[in-house]
């Protein structure tokens, strides 16, 4: 039997609305070497999205890489399989490989050709070990952008055709006994986005989202990335996001967060089982709904007296108002002096509804994506939100390139 942990989207130096998130991650990070140790795992996958931007800082990769060095000192037979996420710099994350490799790590961020130009397989195909002897195969595929993957009419379908091709590919030397695994980092169709949570919209409209139908039976365990819900997708029990490990925000307050345990015997799952990590700092939101002003006051007057420390609630405040209200956040920060909680977020609302009469705040803009923006333009322009596939699979080409030149650079 082997055992498998699967986790993804840890967003290592994320700031939540301009603060530091620091010791929650290393909480997380403190409370997963014991889970490695606990559950006595074999491989741990991490499917992507390891830090929040493609450009961390030098304080969240000594996190990152402390956390690495002290997990297979502990662990000397634990294996690592890591894939780069749509946040992480896929050349940067790979770039520490022939040392990571020592320590058992693979990192697979870059779809690589061949000298032919054709996709290496080989190459993201990844033996997975138990007492020194392969007992399954990885197909460790990092998130795919344009041109990454076989060419094919969209980008579904050019998902589909890359891991029919990879099964293709390890079937040819694969024992019958050995499992198969498979990483991904994407949107699959049916996949549970929190409502209303721009943060993890960074697909709109179907273009990117790809069918379960797309992924074999023969895939005894597909450890996936990118929504931060922890879900199974299509009623596969097989098919998983893990979900992110912090709620990245207030839309994903209710969020079960964790990991998931997998126990494979030959080549089927045995067991998967939700290990619950519990962030030590709450996301609040007051009121239920938005309420005016001197109602919103009386709420925030309800909130426990205190010091501010590290981890302390971050607070979403929600204010309805009939006309502009210039002291707004003094008001709101003057009744919160002497409460244990960090104001993150206040949102002002008019009583027109939130389509028209809402205002995107500076840190929604940040997290909106290109697709959401044209989405919302087009809708302002024809009263329409669903523009026509040829035009959305357009502007996924255009954005996928210029993503690509990004990280490249």
């Amino acid at each position: 039997m082997i055992k498998l942990l699967h986790t993804a989207d840890w967003h290592i130096g994320q700031s939540f609305f301009d603060y530091s998130r620091k010791a929650e991650h290393l909480q997380f990070l403190e409370w997963l070497k014991n889970q490695l140790l606990e559950q006595c795992v074999d491989v741990m996958l991490i499917a992507g999205d390891v830090y929040d931007t493609p450009n961390p800082s030098a304080e969240s990769q000594k996190m990152f890489y402390k956390f690495l060095k002290e997990i297979t000192r502990d662990n000397p037979a634990l294996q690592v399989v890591i894939i780069a996420g749509n946040h992480d710099s896929a050349a940067r994350l790979e770039a520490p490989n022939p040392l990571l490799e020592e320590m058992n790590i693979t990192v697979r961020g870059v779809v690589k050709r061949t000298a032919e130009g054709t996709i290496d397989y080989q190459h993201l195909l990844i033996p997975l070990y138990k007492d020194n002897e392969i007992s399954a195969w990885c197909m460790a595929v990092p998130y795919l952008r344009q041109g990454d993957y076989p060419e094919a009419e969209s980008y579904p379908l050019g998902v589909k055709a890359m891991y029919e091709a990879l099964l293709e590919e390890l079937q040819k030397g694969r024992s019958p006994q050995q499992a198969i695994v498979a990483m991904g980092h994407l949107h699959t169709s049916g996949g549970i986005v929190s409502e209303n949570d721009r943060s993890e919209r960074t697909i709109v409209g179907g273009v990117e989202c790809v069918s379960p139908d797309a992924f074999s039976t023969q895939i005894a365990y597909m450890a996936l990335g990118h929504l931060h819900r922890g879900q199974q997708v299509g009623g596969r029990e097989e098919i998983r996001y893990s979900g992110a490990p912090l709620p990245m925000s207030f839309a994903e307050r209710n969020n079960k967060q964790g990991v998931v345990l997998v126990e494979i015997e030959g080549a089927r799952v045995t067991s998967i089982e939700k290990l619950p990590f519990n962030d030590s700092v709450k996301l609040l939101s007051i009121p239920k709904v938005p309420m005016p002003l001197e109602e919103v006051l009386d709420e925030i007057d309800l909130l426990p007296q205190g010091e501010v420390a590290e981890y302390s609630p971050f607070l979403e405040v929600k204010v309805l108002i009939t006309e502009p209200e210039p002291s707004l956040r003094h008001q709101i920060e003057k009744a919160l002096e002497g409460k244990a909680i960090r104001l993150a977020r206040l949102e002002a609302i008019t009583p027109k509804g939130e389509a028209e009469g809402r205002t995107i705040t500076y840190e929604e803009f940040q997290a909106i994506s290109p697709m959401e923006i044209a989405r919302m333009e087009f809708e302002k322009q024809y009263g329409s939100a669903e523009m026509p596939d040829t035009m959305k699979n357009l502007l996924q080409n255009v954005i996928q390139e210029v993503e690509h030149e990004d990280i490249s650079n």
